[in-house]
């Protein structure tokens, strides 16, 4: 039960969900769902199928993912809108696109350029596990070529973009690890933001930031104030 839990957390907080939001949509109480990713209880069958099924995974004794959540952080709907409506009408856009290999998966959105290149997007309102996070968009990304978009050839260039709402937490991470994300997403922001806006040729894998304010959001068009990567 411990492990089954522990895989139930990591599922969770790889989605960027707290547990209060998927023990609602579980039927759970969160005390319960915090017992169950503790090891603490033993939990009916009916009530861990429940669990992973909101969390986009099957239970058969084990946590096998599928495609992903079936809920999602809020503060991601409000980022997507944000990021449609600067979108250039170049970008063709393809929404919740899933994955099956490497790794099952969605990704957030791909964006389309013509035949000659795709960019495999994700929207993270919270980033607790960086490496993670990087590894999941690598294997994401490879899985496009398996898609009726990659047409399974391989022909279309795949790069990848990370769009991340600035808070306390998101700006220190890119200050602790800015070598990391400078490494992984090399381009600079301006450069990025003015290829989805305009006509400018796509400079790489980038990240971008987003603001967000009640029910507002925006995406921004150079690093937040203190933060070096994409400068």
């Amino acid at each position: 039960m411990h492990a089954v839990g522990a895989e139930l957390r990591r599922l969770r907080e790889d989605a960027g969900l707290r547990q209060a939001a998927v023990a609602r949509a579980a039927g759970l109480s969160a005390a319960h769902l915090s017992d169950i990713e503790a090891g603490q209880t033993d939990a009916s069958r009916q009530a861990l199928t429940r669990v992973a099924a909101v969390l986009g995974a099957d239970f058969s004794e084990r946590v096998f993912p599928r495609t992903g959540p079936a809920i999602r952080d809020r503060f991601q709907a409000q980022m997507l809108e944000a990021l449609l409506s600067i979108l250039h009408p170049q970008w063709a856009r393809h929404l919740e696109v899933p994955i099956y290999r490497p790794v099952r998966g969605v990704i957030d959105l791909v964006l389309a350029a013509a035949a000659s290149l795709l960019i495999a997007t994700e929207l993270q309102s919270e980033m607790r596990r960086l490496e993670q996070q990087i590894r999941r968009s690598h294997q994401k990304a490879d899985g496009l070529a398996y898609t009726e978009l990659g047409s399974g050839s391989g022909g279309r260039a795949v790069s990848r973009l990370l769009i991340l709402r600035s808070t306390v937490a998101t700006r220190e991470l890119a200050k602790t690890c800015a070598g990391t994300l400078r490494t992984e997403f090399p381009a600079r922001t301006r450069d990025a933001y003015a290829a989805l806006t305009g006509s400018d040729n796509w400079p790489g894998p980038a990240l971008l930031w987003a603001c967000v304010e009640g029910t507002k959001a925006a995406i921004l068009d150079a690093p937040p104030r203190g933060i070096d990567v994409g400068r």
